[in-house]
């Protein structure tokens, strides 16, 4: 596959490996707000926004929902280094814009005022630039547009749709949580759920309790990071990664916890929620990213400020 039209490398930053890194794709409007220039965009066209961007190139854009949790990527490199200078397997952002690299100035400024350890901006003027993740060996991609993050799922590469919104920035260590079903898990559950009712759904995870249950989207980029965690103790880890699902811990909570101890993933703490709203305990949490497949859930999330990310 060939490389992006225009590619620039961060020349201030350490590149790291993407063999050995965890690659994560971050489309403009996902890490900072862009939704003023992008409504200016739909309705003035491409001239217009590149004007407009190369006339405000040195006012940095504002913060989008993805940008707490590139922050906290970056602090966990950080202390990976501090700890071993040749470490290798570290995270690896890189941003996937369908600017022009004459508008994308703009981006690269906005990321270098910010500190932001970034270090490819990759400017793609193909309508599809998900071509272009496997090249780069991406394991995780955080778009604001729903057939791209659709494409990235369909070319295997774990993706989810980021909504704008008002984010509060919590602290560090970086805090991920996933739900289970059609996000680490398969969805083979759900659809039990939605033939056969609650009480199908049951039967069907108690006959399966010894059995492992099927890869979901998100699985690929959890193992990864679930690597870089075990780099530290369970106390000085820079990194907290939880479950927060919607299954019942009573009736349906035992396959999920054999499946991660059968994958060898770690997850810090596991709420097991019968159905009950998730706002509450996010809330108490306060991740830096949460990945959910349903929009009801997502809703919550951002009700209590939390960035989330849909996983369609």
């Amino acid at each position: 596959m060939a490389e992006p039209e225009s590619t620039v490398i961060n020349t201030n930053v350490k590149q790291k490996d993407p063999s050995e890194a965890l690659v994560i794709a971050v489309t403009t409007r996902a890490i900072f707000n862009l939704e003023e220039e992008h409504k200016l965009y739909l309705e003035k066209g491409k001239e217009e926004y590149a004007r407009h961007q190369q006339a405000n190139q040195d006012k940095p854009l504002p913060p989008g929902t993805a940008f707490a949790f590139i922050q906290a990527v970056q602090h966990v490199n950080e202390k990976i280094l501090e700890s071993n200078p040749a470490e290798k397997d570290l995270f690896d952002i890189l941003v996937l814009s369908n600017n022009s690299p004459e508008s994308g100035v703009r981006i690269i400024n906005s990321a270098k005022h910010y500190g932001l350890e970034i270090s490819k901006f990759c400017f793609v003027s193909d309508e599809d630039s998900t071509q272009y993740l496997k090249s780069h060996r991406v394991k995780l991609f955080l778009s604001a547009d729903r057939i791209d993050v659709c494409n990235a799922l369909r070319r295997g590469v774990s993706a989810a749709l980021v909504f704008q919104q008002e984010v509060q920035a919590p602290s560090t260590p970086l805090r991920v949580v996933f739900d289970g079903d059609a996000v680490l898990f398969s969805n083979e559950t759900d659809q039990v759920f939605q033939e056969q009712g609650l009480e199908g759904a049951v039967q069907y995870e108690r006959a399966m309790e010894a059995v492992p249950m099927g890869e979901g989207p998100l699985k690929a980029f959890a193992m990864h990071l679930g690597k870089i965690r075990k780099k530290f103790s369970q106390e000085k880890s820079p990194i907290r990664t939880y479950l927060v699902t919607a299954r019942s811990g009573h009736d349906m909570g035992i396959r999920a916890i054999k499946t991660l101890r059968e994958w060898g993933l770690a997850i810090d703490e596991a709420f097991f929620m019968g159905g009950a709203p998730k706002g509450p305990i996010l809330a108490q949490i306060q991740p830096h990213i949460f990945f959910d497949d349903g929009l009801h859930n997502i809703q919550g999330a951002q009700d209590v400020g939390v960035p989330s990310a849909w996983v369609p």
